[in-house]
């Protein structure tokens, strides 16, 4: 066993203002505080914190299911851009993209846009991409908020400030929530591909790459700017025919955001996963990893490597949600399987092993 782990707040997200082991206790407690809300009735959600959404019971037989998200410091690159066109489909994909995650069917989203000052043509660009977002989740942006706070919220450069969050509402069958709990060993594990970076480490990449307008050879004529602004992909039209198909069980679905691959402990089963055949990660991740000086165990915790989404199925049926997901996103492919290490993630080719709360860490 080597010495590289990660999660102890001593890596290069720490150094770049993102310690997520501090962070991680920090919401551990916002939690527990939240968990002692008495509502004055019988509490209406049934699952706990920590999934990528929740489910409130409505009737006997129909559940509301709920997520918020924002772009985090992915908006810093379209501030510098001036280009506010595409950071609306990473809000809608960071949303439904959980909302999914439960079998549910994402209806609508509300957006909250917070401005250092309100101009025209900039929040017309973000529209259009909330629009575009939208669209391509078949969802609805029935209604929004949006807040002038110069005070609060500066630019780079001021004054193009802004954020963007948004939280997604969908409905799924109480019979038809997928939780993970219905995993079981030898189950294959199915992996959509990336985009790039999506939504997740812009703070890490902003700092491995602080030169938008670069265009290293390894990113095929792009400019930096142009790789951290490709939209996060939504997964949504695909993973709702897999859902519906009659000759697929879906057990577990898994967005991979940050925490990379340890997202999938967050499904609802005491089982471990093997990934034998990672996707191919695009090349603005080893071009992060040359320039900032990471090592593997870190990079796989705050990216997603090229994998944005997992889909666990039984083995048998594994070809056949293939074949039904890879009409969307071609390049997916069955990258694993579940083992009965219970609460670990290995990642045998990448030689690392990890746990939630601990990290990867290289192993050999």
């Amino acid at each position: 066993m080597t010495g590289e782990t990660s999660m102890t707040g001593d890596g290069a997200y720490a150094r770049a203002g993102v310690d997520t082991a501090r962070a991680g206790a920090a919401v551990a407690g916002l939690v527990e505080v939240l968990r002692g809300i008495d509502p004055g009735r019988k509490r209406r959600a049934l699952m706990g914190s920590g999934h990528y959404a929740n489910v409130m019971r409505i009737d006997d037989r129909t559940g509301i299911a709920l997520s918020t998200d924002g772009v985090g410091s992915k908006v810093i690159v379209a501030e510098e851009l001036r280009r506010f066109d595409t950071v609306g489909i990473d809000c809608v994909a960071m949303n439904v993209n959980d909302v999914i995650c439960v079998g549910a069917e994402p209806l609508a989203l509300l957006d909250y846009i917070a401005v250092e000052e309100a101009r025209p043509e900039m929040l017309a660009d973000i529209a259009r991409g909330l629009r575009a977002g939208a669209e391509q989740a078949a969802i609805e942006i029935p209604g929004g908020e949006l807040a002038q706070l110069p005070e609060l919220i500066r630019g780079h450069p001021s004054p193009y400030g802004f954020d963007l969050v948004g939280t997604c509402f969908g409905t799924v069958g109480l019979d038809a929530i997928v939780t993970g709990a219905g995993v079981r060993p030898g189950d294959g594990i199915i992996g959509l591909p990336a985009s790039g970076v999506h939504s997740n480490g812009l703070t890490l990449a902003r700092r491995a790459l602080p030169d938008l307008s670069e265009r290293p050879p390894e990113l095929g004529g792009a400019t930096v700017g142009e790789t951290l602004l490709e939209p996060t992909v939504i997964y949504v039209r695909a993973v709702r025919a897999l859902i519906q198909s009659e000759e697929v069980n879906v057990r577990g679905l898994a967005h991979i955001t940050s925490g990379g691959l340890l997202n999938l402990l967050r499904l609802e089963a005491d089982v471990g996963y093997r990934i034998d055949a990672p996707l191919e990660p695009p090349p603005v991740f080893p071009l992060i990893a040359h320039r900032s000086g990471t090592g593997a165990a870190e990079l796989h915790e705050v990216f997603n490597m090229g994998c944005g989404f997992c889909c666990v199925v039984p083995a048998e049926q594994a070809p056949l949600a293939l074949e039904l997901l890879a009409v969307r996103h071609p390049g997916s492919a069955v990258i694993g399987e579940v083992t009965d290490a219970a609460g670990l993630v290995e990642v045998p080719p990448r030689g690392l092993e990890g746990r939630d709360g601990r990290g990867f860490e290289v192993v050999g």
